[in-house]
């Protein structure tokens, strides 16, 4: 009787649980009956690391170490989104992006590869307005460039859901993610799933006939500003986010002087971020292609065909003319702002990496005009207004890296 009773309580006591519990339960000076407790025994400090050992799953905490995994995991991810935005600027560029007329998640994925294959592919194309009225004498050689480059930007952008979705997947099951985190992780994937969407949908406004227009097949510059401006929401998140995780925090005093630079760093920010989405409209209309000198819009400092559309509003968003003066004073505004704010800077004591970002932003800025005049006056190469479109990446950038450093430390 004595041993049925006795074996169950000796298994339990000397299960490895309770063993780490009773080593928990020891003196603080890692002694044991006047002995020292070998390292390994001494080293266990949690209930999950208990339950791990004991056989049973635990769930991890997230710790300065796997802070730093998903913020390195974030920056690759704000990579790719910015690789994702330069290929789709290239494609518009080479007017590559209406030679695949059809959207297949996983069919499209791969490419023709026999003669046969390729000869279907060019007559679906030939059946929509691009060939009809801009491409009617392209070969098939040509239309291998312009498939190929469209290809290419669609695949990336599923590497870019599969950089997001797989990695946050398992930094969720291992238990990484705060509370907090798991609300920002699933925006960034569901934002990242409706930039794929919405993307098609941009597409499917260029293959529309339009019986009552004689203008070049294009898609709708509001379809591809909103395409544009989604990617910039990402990608400013993404790197957000993964500066936050990575740079550690300089306490600044709270000065009437910060909290002004703070504020002008933000709303730069935001002109920083209005400039570059102004430039999807340049590049819906084509509108870098209307006046191609500078300071002057031809012989005028103010054209005559900025309100030739009616209603007003409408030449905003329709009127290349409109569209072009529009870009240059967002422009002149946003370099003139990051000017003031590298002066303003300069009052007040800051840390090295604060300044230091002021003054890249200042540099970038006036590299980005530069480039930004050399794309107008050599009527938009493709080369050159690829790297301009970079700049604006560029100078984004670096403007979330300053208001990162000027961030406020919560109490």
């Amino acid at each position: 009787m004595l041993r049925l009773f006795f074996s169950p309580l000796k298994a339990v006591l000397t299960s490895p649980g309770i063993r780490l519990l009773a080593t928990r339960g020891a003196p603080r000076c890692g002694s044991h009956y006047g002995q020292k407790l070998p390292l390994l025994q001494r080293q266990y400090s949690t209930a999950s690391e208990i339950a791990l050992q004991s056989g049973r799953r635990a769930v991890p905490i997230p710790t300065k170490a796997t802070e730093r995994i998903m913020g390195r995991w974030l920056l690759v991810c704000s990579g790719t989104v910015a690789g994702a935005v330069i290929l789709g600027g290239v494609t518009r560029l080479t007017e590559s992006g209406l030679s695949m007329v059809d959207w297949h998640l996983i069919k499209e994925m791969k490419p023709p590869t026999s003669q046969e294959e390729w000869e279907t592919e060019f007559q679906k194309y030939q059946q929509f307005p691009e060939f009809k009225i801009l491409n009617h004498d392209m070969t098939l050689a040509e239309f291998k460039f312009i498939w190929y480059m469209e290809y290419s930007h669609r695949m990336w952008g599923r590497i870019v859901g599969l950089a997001y979705i797989l990695p946050a997947a398992y930094f969720w099951r291992r238990g990484w993610l705060t509370s907090g985190m798991k609300g920002r992780v699933l925006s960034l994937c569901g934002l990242v799933c409706f930039q794929g969407l919405l993307g098609w949908y941009m597409v499917k406004s260029g293959l529309e006939e339009k019986p009552d227009s004689h203008d070049i097949p294009r898609v709708s510059q509001y379809r591809l500003a909103a395409h544009l401006g989604s990617a910039l929401v990402l990608y400013c998140a993404s790197l957000w986010t993964a500066l936050s995780l990575l740079l550690p925090r300089d306490k600044l005093p709270e000065t009437r002087q910060l909290l002004q630079l703070r504020r002008f760093a933000h709303g730069t920010a935001g002109l920083v971020f209005l400039t570059a989405l102004s430039g999807a409209f340049v590049a819906g209309l084509d509108a870098g292609l209307v006046y191609n000198s500078f300071p002057k819009m031809g012989e005028r400092w103010i054209p005559e065909d900025l309100f030739t559309f009616s209603p007003v509003l409408k030449n905003v968003f329709e009127n290349p003319t409109m569209v072009q003066f529009d870009h240059r004073i967002l422009g002149i505004t946003t370099v003139t702002a990051i000017t003031g704010l590298y002066f303003l800077s300069r009052r007040i004591p800051l840390p090295r990496r604060a300044k230091m970002a002021v003054a890249t932003l200042l540099t970038v800025a006036y590299a980005q005009v530069g480039l930004g005049i050399s794309t107008l006056l050599m009527y938009v190469p493709t080369p050159l207004a690829a790297v301009h479109q970079s700049g604006s990446l560029a100078l984004l950038s670096v403007a979330l890296w300053l208001m990162n450093e000027l961030r406020r430390i919560p109490k």
